[in-house]
């Protein structure tokens, strides 16, 4: 079982699925919109706390079981009839019987034209499609720790690197990255992206990246059902529109609340679970 998201619903998942004796590896870094809450009272049972501590309280109780963590970014999943291939931005791929995704919702809303030019001078991965743009200019545009790796390894390869810092003020970059700290309005071009326009610059380059924490979900699983940003699923056992694949928190819509994200990771193990003792069942 793949769960995508280390924040409540995806621990949540992990450890119910545990308890069922089934084989886990959980994708994702903590959440920082979690992490980094001051306080939380509305959460059962332990009032009063911050979100540091509250989900430092859950990972504690992950260690009880065997559950594999990984901090590698998944880029796609693919439904490939009897099992799922989950493919990372070093090209590797593995297999799962069954996924759940609860990798919360972008709160971010795309950049202008970010969808219309997406495969055409915008990317996701930089190191993935770092070989297309050597000897070239390109920007990041960082929302996250990742995009900040992502720049520098880029930067050794391309003739030229600007980073577009939506992330914070101290970053650690190579010397000879360009930062512009502005916000990002739009693309432009004619067949593919050329200019990033920004509230008070524009930048030309022959290649984009927006590195933020997490997709759009019709991204992440190809020809899945969604409603706007949101995954559309059955509340009774949360299951998406592919059979299999099951969804949890943040990701299915509101309300954005702790609790809720924890039952539905809860629920969403339990169907998984019973949907890979069914295909057991079927292989005997």
């Amino acid at each position: 079982m793949a769960i995508i998201g280390r924040g409540p619903a995806g621990l949540s998942a992990a450890l119910n699925a545990s308890i069922r004796n089934k084989n886990i590896i959980v994708f994702g870094n903590s959440p920082l919109d979690l992490t980094k809450s001051k306080r939380i009272d509305n959460y059962l049972g332990i009032p009063d706390i911050n979100g540091k501590d509250l989900y430092n309280l859950f990972l504690k109780h992950t260690e009880k079981y065997n559950i594999n963590f990984s901090k590698h970014r998944v880029r796609e999943v693919y439904a490939m009839g009897d099992y799922f291939a989950l493919t990372f931005d070093d090209k590797s791929i593995i297999e799962a019987v069954t996924v759940i995704v609860a990798c919360g919702t972008q709160l971010k809303k795309d950049i202008k034209n970010e969808e219309k030019f997406v495969g055409k001078g915008i990317g996701y991965c930089a190191t993935c499609d770092a070989a297309l743009y050597k000897g070239k200019k390109v920007v990041i545009i960082g929302y996250n720790e990742e995009s900040v790796s992502e720049a520098n390894f880029i930067n050794e390869i391309v003739r030229e690197t600007i980073y577009v810092n939506m992330y914070k003020k101290d970053i650690d970059l190579n010397k000879d990255i360009k930062v512009i700290n502005d916000i990002p309005v739009e693309f432009s071009g004619n067949n593919r992206a050329e200019k990033l326009i920004l509230k008070q610059n524009e930048i030309e380059a022959d290649g984009f990246f927006v590195i933020k924490e997490s997709s759009k979900p019709e991204r992440l699983v190809p020809s899945l059902k969604t409603e706007g940003s949101y995954i559309i699923t059955n509340h009774k056992d949360m299951s998406t529109s592919i059979p299999g694949l099951f969804a949890a928190g943040d990701i299915t819509g509101l309300p954005y609340q702790i609790m809720k994200a924890v039952g539905e990771g809860q629920v969403a193990a339990l169907s998984a679970a019973r949907y890979i003792s069914g295909k057991n069942r079927i292989k005997k």
